[in-house]
């Protein structure tokens, strides 16, 4: 467990545990189930959502080393990574996937790196695919005389992060009988489920599409825990075409449910969650006198 006092991560001040909300809304209750959020949102202002909890190990791990990962244009994990960098004086380098971005103006998520201090590289998508097989992953670190660097992947997700996130199921044991997540890497996930107690099943709902993360899930799980934790599954059927897919439907989804309850929602993840949990309740999936409970991993940018 990461606590707020681990040496090196007080200046972070994170909001722990994250408050749990209960929502009155008629597409649940008519089913007879009640619907939670876990507003990991609402943990750290500049470390976005769930971020607290897979970069803490790790920043811990570093030492105040430079810190090199991974991410896309629009990356949460970058700003996240970018902000405790600057918070902590931790030198940091984000490898941006797409070298044809390097002679364009950033964008507005790049740019919030940019100003937090963060050394931004552009690779070329071949070598960004190829990132994890060790002679590629030195070649970038060479490019950005990084070599000494605590190297983190992409999305954050690696033993050390999954095991901070099962913080996260630990917070809800008892709480409800089905825990939801959006899945980007399969990190939070995994240390989710790993952290519930007996009886409660966690539900991974991917943002991207390839059906390839429940393989990923289980990997990580193994490599924290040595093998598969918890009751855990995926409903890969609401990515809406892929990761940063944000189709009509779904942001006017996402715009009710900020109309119903008065709550921001951010699109790429927690906008795909909601639109599952509200379609497999309609669906029935989920028994009466079930508590669901959705994890609120973000908010919109900027």
């Amino acid at each position: 467990m990461t606590s707020p006092d681990t040496p090196g991560l007080a200046g972070l001040r994170p909001r722990l545990p994250s408050p749990v909300q209960e929502v009155a809304d008629g597409r649940f209750e008519r089913r007879g189930v009640r619907l939670l959020l876990k507003r990991d949102d609402l943990i750290h202002p500049e470390l976005i959502g769930n971020k607290w909890r897979k970069l803490a190990p790790n920043l811990a791990a570093a030492h105040g080393r430079r810190v090199v990962t991974f991410g896309g244009a629009w990356s949460n994990h970058l700003r996240a990574t970018a902000a405790a960098g600057r918070l902590l004086g931790i030198p940091t380098v984000g490898v941006v996937r797409g070298d044809e971005l390097a002679g364009r103006p950033l964008n507005p998520s790049l740019a919030r790196c940019a100003a937090d201090g963060m050394r931004l590289h552009f690779a070329d998508r071949a070598a960004y695919r190829r990132k994890s097989e060790a002679p590629v992953l030195a070649g970038l670190l060479r490019a950005v005389d990084a070599e000494d660097a605590l190297v983190v992947p992409e999305g954050g997700s690696n033993a050390e992060a999954v095991r901070g996130c099962r913080d996260l199921g630990a917070e809800l044991r008892g709480l409800a009988g089905v825990v939801a997540v959006a899945c980007g890497t399969g990190g939070t996930l995994a240390g989710l489920a790993a952290g519930l107690a007996p009886g409660q099943r966690a539900l991974g709902v991917p943002v991207l599409k390839g059906g390839f993360l429940a393989a990923d899930t289980e990997t990580l799980q193994r490599e924290a825990f040595g093998g598969r934790r918890g009751t855990w599954d995926m409903d890969d059927r609401f990515h809406f075409g892929g990761y940063a897919r944000v189709p009509a439907e779904l942001d006017a989804f996402a715009g009710d449910f900020e109309q119903r309850h008065g709550l921001p929602v951010e699109r790429l993840y927690v906008a795909k969650l909601l639109y599952a949990l509200v379609t497999l309740a309609d669906e029935g999936a989920f028994p009466r006198g079930t508590t669901v409970a959705a994890v609120f991993t973000g908010r919109p940018f900027p």
